[in-house]
């Protein structure tokens, strides 16, 4: 006879009272006896376009969605056809949301304007597949979103789009590589969902995630490394060859997504900086930096621009597609990096 007792909320390997992405974001609504739902149905329409792009990456061979589409997206990279899905699937699920009164994505130049009859009370930036440079070769890539509550009624304009990360109600990302994570924050800490595909749902595995101190890795493109600052070559150079110890060691992936993701998780310091050929670095302030910066605070790290002590999350945008320079992860390493870059030498 085989025991079907539950213990321990399982039934075997089966788990029988698991917390989904949307139970416990509905609990975190009901901690706050004024809330809407607003934000709640908000972000499970975003949960449903991360699961729905996740299924394209998974059958993207098979279905001959590599290469490129044949255009280029706002910023001036190729788009890849994969891209161009990820996107329609963002805009599409987030206007049929009627939660949403406008949108900026990377693949699009101007804001995305949500008609009238579906408006909502938030504006949500994202780039909807981070990393498109690796989607050919099955390098981890993923989505990004930052989610603000729109300031002023009347019409909607693009100036209502350009709020600092400081204003963000909730931000989060999902990557795709060996599994599938929804890394959310909602402003009380950060919590990773693990897809789970016999079910379809995100399942909480890592609650209240935090990022150590301090790491042993750092993480940049140094094959622009002839374009830095003397002071963050400088830096650089002590990673590989300390005066003592062992030297850090280099990763660097591609995709903000695995990068920022294993920073998190281990420790170290992700960056791309500004350099003698880009002034404000690559990476684009609305959709890249501000929700990653968020994230990372609030799991007890720093982002700052190399700016002086300047946060990314202070930086006010004056356009969609600004680009900002971004240094973030372990709150010690961060500070190591800013004694390089504010050393008067």
């Amino acid at each position: 006879v085989v025991s079907t007792q539950s213990t321990g909320g399982k039934i075997g390997d089966i788990p029988t009272d698991a917390m989904t992405l949307n139970r416990f974001v509905m609990e975190e609504q009901m901690k706050h006896p004024g809330a809407s739902g607003s934000l709640t149905l908000l972000l499970s329409s975003l949960c449903t376009a991360c699961k729905a792009t996740e299924a394209a990456v998974r059958k993207a061979g098979i279905a001959q969605l590599y290469g490129i589409a044949g255009d280029t997206n706002s910023t001036g990279d190729e788009q890849k056809k994969l891209d161009v899905l990820a996107n329609d699937l963002f805009v599409n699920l987030l206007k049929s949301s009627y939660q949403t009164c406008a949108m900026v994505s990377e693949e699009n130049e101007h804001m995305i304007e949500v008609p009238v009859a579906k408006h909502g009370r938030y504006i949500v930036c994202f780039d909807p597949l981070d990393g498109s440079s690796n989607i050919d070769c099955l390098v981890s890539i993923g989505s990004i979103f930052g989610i603000y509550k729109r300031e002023k009624d009347g019409p909607v304009s693009t100036e209502d789009c350009l709020l600092p990360g400081n204003k963000l109600v909730a931000a989060g990302y999902c990557v795709f590589g060996t599994a599938c994570m929804m890394v959310l924050s909602t402003g009380n800490g950060v919590n990773g969902f693990t897809l789970d595909p016999s079910i379809g749902e995100f399942i909480l595995t890592a609650a209240n995630m935090t990022i150590p101190t301090k790491g042993k890795i750092y993480s940049t493109n140094e094959g622009n490394c002839q374009y830095l600052d003397n002071k963050l070559q400088r830096y650089l150079n002590d990673c590989k060859f300390p005066k003592s110890g062992k030297p850090k060691a280099a990763r660097y992936v591609g995709s903000m997504v695995a990068d920022v993701h294993r920073t998190i998780c281990y420790g170290g310091v992700f960056m791309y900086p500004a350099n003698s050929t880009a002034a404000n670095g690559k990476l684009r302030l609305l959709y890249e930096c501000n929700p990653m910066s968020y994230i990372v605070e609030q799991a007890g790290g720093k982002a700052v621009t190399g700016r002086g002590e300047e946060r990314v999350l202070d930086v006010v945008p004056t356009k969609l597609h600004e680009r900002c320079p971004i240094y973030l992860g372990s709150s010690d390493d961060i500070d190591v990096i800013l004694s390089y870059l504010n050393d008067g030498e």
